[in-house]
């Protein structure tokens, strides 16, 4: 199992620990700057969110949720090896505990969310493999379902920066994008629940 590189944890309790990330096609951890920029928009304490992170990956995003006492970070990825790749970084990051609980899934993600009731979670990261714009739009659809985000969560997506948000915003139709960045090759964008 060849490993890259390590990618470090900005905040919250396992700050400036490392995630060591395997060496797969496809496998496009978020970067520094993207996440950074990201939970500057959520902010440093996520207290009394569930948080569910559909295409885990390198598990950045989700383990940086954990870290900043999310009351629970659910983590689904389908490859088997960065599957097991996950739970290798939790067990280690796990050695200083945290507030809320993490899960780490094996499976499909958008099967997940078509299971997942309406509502039951405040916070949803989409950020499938760029090749694969489907999955994104299938997913995007699920989650506006099933994220009430309180109006401190919301649905967080990355996609190649050549991507026509008007599909996404479509698909959430009582959704407003009030976040977004741009950086040569990712759109990052947070959508909230528009209101009433």
């Amino acid at each position: 199992m060849a490993l890259s590189h390590r990618i470090r944890i900005i905040g919250g309790v396992w700050r400036s620990r490392q995630i060591q990330v395997l060496d797969q096609q496809d496998l496009r951890p978020s970067s520094d700057r993207v996440r950074e920029t990201l939970f500057n928009w959520l902010g440093p304490d996520l207290s009394g969110l569930k948080a569910i992170d559909v295409f885990a990956g390198s598990g950045a995003l989700g383990f940086e949720t954990a870290s900043r006492s999310a009351d629970e970070a659910v983590m689904i990825e389908k490859d088997k090896r960065i599957h097991n790749q996950l739970l290798i970084q939790h067990q280690l990051l796990n050695s200083y505990p945290i507030h809320g609980e993490v899960k780490i899934i094996h499976g499909d993600g958008i099967s997940y969310l078509q299971r997942a009731d309406d509502r039951s979670a405040q916070l949803i990261f989409l950020d499938p493999p760029f090749n694969q714009p489907n999955l994104l739009l299938s997913a995007a659809q699920e989650a506006g379902r099933v994220c009430d985000d309180q109006g401190r969560g919301g649905i967080y997506i990355e996609c190649p920066n050549d991507f026509d948000l008007r599909d996404l915003s479509t698909l959430l139709p009582n959704w407003t994008l009030i976040k977004s960045m741009e950086t040569a090759q990712v759109k990052a964008v947070l959508f909230r629940r528009s209101s009433s």
